[in-house]
């Protein structure tokens, strides 16, 4: 027996007929790329996304066309997006920071059609254009007064091209499973695989990102996604924001601490997410000049794992609550977030910053659990690692073009490459990357905690662990930091701020102050370079027992 209910495909542009129709007059507002604070609505919005979707078509454009974008966070980009996915065509975000080899294997691979591009990468794009032999057309998201001359002989400026539809279109009507999306990883290791999400997933993440233990995002709030559109869907914020009426805020290209600080504090934002560096960045602003947060409610951390102290000085000093969030670009990305079930309420102090370190328990929509190497489940009592493995509605079930197929089992579940323990109380808490770990002695340690607790000495701006080479125990923890300006903290000073504090013999064995530390396209701690950088060092008394050994 069948139940009686309509058929209702979820389809994305669904969202943004809701954000209209709901919450028409609900500002949209951006820092455009030439320079002014430009301002709209969801009513204008996808009157746009339908001009989008006609001209698309009319350019003959269609289901399964390979659509790129190369921008920052504008309501351009949003308004392209949903008239993308409207003719059943998949938007394909690319990351600028990328190399432009990457950028060019990666347009192959996806064989882009069309690509929509900020004038901050229209450069790039006429390096890298030629080398994509797919590319048909290059559309600028500017208007006619702004655009600059171009080499490339099919490039055309969005406002003059989008001109040339009325907005008199139907969204096309497809299956909800139809791909919707492409974001491709970031490819730290071999060549970067292309995570392909469907209309269903969009939409499905869209609603779990909303609940009120997830985001917890509603009509009342003012949303500033600070992590881009081409971080998985901006963390889904991109659908979730509109689909339950938020005003939003888009930062365009203008990441610093200032210009983040003048948008938090002009239009009152509520809620923000980005990764840690971002809020460094803040943080130090806000300790140069005095400023406060009386606007800002919540703020969400991932991306990297978020400091303590970084949790402690929003929550004690700024009074917003953090949520520290996990998740991957082939999670659509939410897979955990740090909000406090019952079981943790009436924590405060010390006790309640060491629930925060955790990444937090899944939502509805995603299963976890972490097992040993024979693929046998561990417990969940807080301290035992394991392979971290997910499955869901909004989860991958392979690459496209079949790459990294070995990650992917018969039962669905999709092992992360993390490290990770999860508690009784379901909270799960990243200790690294399976490639990250150091082994020292037959025992694992965490660089994740190391790195954490170093990012706490007040002469610390950034901090990555690395394992090197040791005679007798496989691997011992070198400290990496960049030390903040005009500070030269000492080795001793270091070990002695971090003793106490994990086991001793978890303790690094060295530490060397750096000038920069590298990073990915996507701001995490490039640990590979840093060990081809370290391979030949040579850590103190390394041919004898060490200092920090355990039992010590």
């Amino acid at each position: 027996m069948l139940g009686l209910m309509q058929e209702w495909p979820l389809l994305c542009h669904k969202i943004v007929d809701y954000a209209a129709a709901q919450h028409g007059a609900r500002e949209v507002v951006s820092r455009s790329v030439e320079g002014p604070i430009v301002r709209t609505t969801y009513a204008a919005l996808r009157g746009r996304a339908l001009q989008v979707a006609q001209r698309l078509e009319r350019d003959g454009y269609g289901l399964g066309d390979r659509i790129a974008t190369l921008a920052w966070n504008t309501a351009r980009h949003l308004e392209a997006w949903y008239g993308t996915m409207g003719i059943g065509a998949v938007y394909h975000t690319l990351n600028p920071r990328l190399f432009p080899e990457q950028l060019a294997w990666i347009m192959n691979h996806a064989e882009d059609r069309c690509l929509f591009v900020d004038l901050t990468f229209l450069p790039l794009v006429e390096k890298i254009a030629p080398q994509v032999p797919s590319l048909r057309q290059v559309i600028v998201l500017t208007d006619a007064q702004s655009m600059p001359e171009t080499s490339l002989a099919n490039a055309v400026a969005y406002e003059t091209w989008l001109g040339e539809a009325d907005g008199d279109f139907a969204w096309r009507q497809f299956e909800e499973n139809t791909a919707a999306g492409m974001c491709y990883t970031s490819g730290t290791t071999g060549d970067p695989k292309g995570v392909v999400y469907s209309h269903r997933s969009n939409v499905l993440h869209a609603m779990i990102a909303a609940l009120p233990d997830a985001m917890g995002v509603s009509s009342r709030d003012v949303i500033l996604p600070v992590v881009p559109m081409f971080h998985a869907n901006a963390w889904g914020l991109a659908q979730s924001a509109p689909m339950v009426g938020a005003k939003l805020v888009m930062p365009g290209g203008k990441m610093d601490g200032p210009s983040i600080y003048e948008l938090l504090d002009s239009e009152k934002v509520t809620f923000t997410a980005a990764v840690p560096t971002v809020w460094l960045m803040l943080l130090q602003h806000l300790e140069e000049t005095g400023k406060t947060l009386p606007h800002l409610k919540k703020v969400v951390i991932g991306g990297s794992a978020c400091p303590r102290a970084m949790a402690e000085k929003f929550e004690r000093v700024y009074g917003v609550e953090v949520i520290h969030a996990w998740g991957m670009t082939e999670m659509s990305p939410l897979g955990s977030l740090g909000t406090m079930k019952p079981e943790y309420a009436g924590l405060e102090g010390e006790a309640l910053l060491d629930i925060k370190q955790k990444q937090g328990y899944p939502p509805f929509g995603v299963e976890m659990k972490v097992t040993d190497d024979e693929n046998r489940a561990q417990p969940w009592d807080g301290k035992t690692f394991g392979r971290l493995k997910v499955r869901g509605p909004a989860v991958s079930r392979a690459y496209y073009g079949g790459a990294g197929a070995e990650q992917f089992d018969d039962e669905g579940w999709f092992d992360t490459g993390d490290v990770a323990h999860i508690d009784a109380h379901g909270y799960m808490q990243i200790t690294d990357r399976a490639k990250d770990v150091i082994k020292s002695g037959g025992e694992w340690i965490s660089t994740i905690d190391l790195e954490n607790l170093a990012v706490g000495h007040p002469d610390v701006a950034e901090a990555a662990v690395i394992g090197v080479a040791h005679p007798k125990w496989d691997e011992r923890p070198l400290l990496i930091v960049v030390p903040k300006p005009g500070a030269r903290p000492s080795r001793e000073v270091l070990l002695s701020f971090m003793q106490g504090k994990v086991a001793k013999w978890w303790l690094p064995d060295d530490v060397v102050l750096v000038d920069e530390i590298p990073h990915t396209a996507t701001g995490k701690i490039q640990k590979m370079a840093l060990r081809e950088q370290f391979r030949e060092h040579r850590l103190p008394d390394a041919e004898v027992e060490p200092r920090a050994a355990r039992g010590a």
